[in-house]
């Protein structure tokens, strides 16, 4: 794997130090159990994998490339780089603007965009629309492209079903950017219609056993399908491709109620002309985080902190994860810890913030600790860190054993 050259305060000594160990003890990474994590009477059992992955690395990388090859010159970022606030923050400060937020919406007209300026792509990547608008500007819009490799891998697999005269089927949020970008590069040669969970997959399931019209369907799915979407025609041969920061669970569940349909209506012999397989598109980094959240659900804690931005969505699924066994608290970094132990954290379904107390008693506990992969792992570094000082379990954290 490649090692990045990113801030060196993105960078941490305890968080550090647990994966360069686990990477000894698991190179192959087929063990999921956490790392449990002994600091006076703070007990953390931190997840096998968390934070930064490959696509956000890189996309990290490029950016201050961009900043440090460019003085003098105004560089704009599509939208947010990554899902994180504090990275987010910390490009603006070098003078960096947005020109979209991340649902679209423009922040900066594009006839105040000329051809002198740097444009960085996101990780997400963008729309073909949005990439032929720059080109026609004359913006270079291959020096500081980020899109993720396995973003990218979507799209390809997505030409090729499209070639082959499959609709593709996006496993997304409707709005989010990669599915933007994604329903648009899938859209170029094959129709595309986006669903959000197993209940939108279910609508297609009835459609193709006879129990929604084609009206009923197209209305459920309005402004989520290219236009033009024929069901009778276009749900007769699919291919399943995801937003690679969902759940790769929900993915496969959605594939196989829909291979079920398929299967019901053709029947075996027939089946691999109806649904392609496409379980290569899952994102690995994904996979390995869900999987290590897998393992954190056989601990026993007292409480779950997810760190990462409010906004991402892989984030949020590590919390729809640990939930429904743990007390979570989903907070952006250290500064939503206070010093009576209370917390600022997240509500993922009423998508507002809230102030609850931590259950530590006489500072002692035993702590659930992930982040998204978008997170700098500095971060958890600084809850940890908090975590210790406000429990008075000062601990000198350059003598760390496991």
């Amino acid at each position: 794997m490649k090692n990045f050259e990113i801030p060196a305060y993105y960078r941490s000594p305890i968080i550090s130090k647990v994966k360069a160990q686990r990477k000894l003890q698991d190179p192959r990474k087929k063990d999921f159990t956490p790392t449990r994590l002994s600091l006076g009477n703070i007990d953390f059992l931190i997840a096998r994998h968390f934070g930064f992955c490959y696509g956000v690395e890189n996309a990290i990388e490029i950016s201050y490339k961009a900043i440090q090859e460019n003085p003098g010159k105004r560089i704009f970022l599509l939208s947010q780089m990554i899902h994180n606030p504090g990275v987010n923050e910390d490009l603006q400060s070098y003078g960096i603007e947005f020109i979209q937020d991340t649902k679209g919406k423009q922040l900066i007209p594009w006839e105040n965009i000329t051809s002198e300026d740097v444009v960085i792509i996101p990780a997400f990547g963008t729309t073909i629309e949005i990439e032929n608008k720059l080109t026609e500007i004359g913006v270079d819009v291959k020096s500081y492209n980020t899109t993720c490799p396995f973003v990218e891998k979507v799209w390809n697999r997505s030409d090729t079903l499209g070639t082959s005269n499959h609709t593709i089927i996006i496993h997304g949020k409707h709005d989010h950017e990669e599915t933007r970008a994604t329903f648009s590069h899938a859209s170029q040669n094959a129709p595309t219609l986006v669903v959000k969970n197993l209940k939108e997959a279910q609508k297609l399931v009835d459609f193709i056993e006879g129990k929604l019209s084609s009206e009923e369907l197209l209305s459920y799915f309005e402004d989520k399908c290219t236009n033009g979407f024929n069901p009778e025609e276009d749900l007769t041969k699919i291919g399943v491709v995801n937003q690679t920061t969902m759940l790769a669970t929900e993915t496969q569940e959605i594939t196989e109620l829909l291979r079920d349909a398929m299967l019901k209506k053709y029947g075996e012999t027939n089946i691999k002309q109806h649904i392609a397989d496409t379980r290569d598109t899952l994102c690995y980094a994904t996979n390995d985080n869900q999987s290590a959240t897998y393992g954190l659900l056989e601990e026993k804690a007292d409480f779950a902190i997810i760190v990462g931005g409010y906004n991402s969505s892989n984030t949020t699924h590590l919390v729809e994860l640990l939930e429904p066994k743990f007390p979570c608290y989903f907070i952006n970094s250290e500064e939503n810890i206070f010093d009576n132990l209370e917390v600022s954290c997240f509500d993922i379904r009423s998508k507002t913030e809230s102030v609850k107390a931590l259950p530590i008693k006489n500072n002692k506990a035993t702590i659930i600790l992930t982040s998204g992969a978008s997170c700098p792992d500095a971060v958890v570094d600084r809850v940890i860190q908090k975590l210790l000082y406000l429990t008075k379990n000062e601990i000198n954290l350059e003598n760390i054993n496991f």
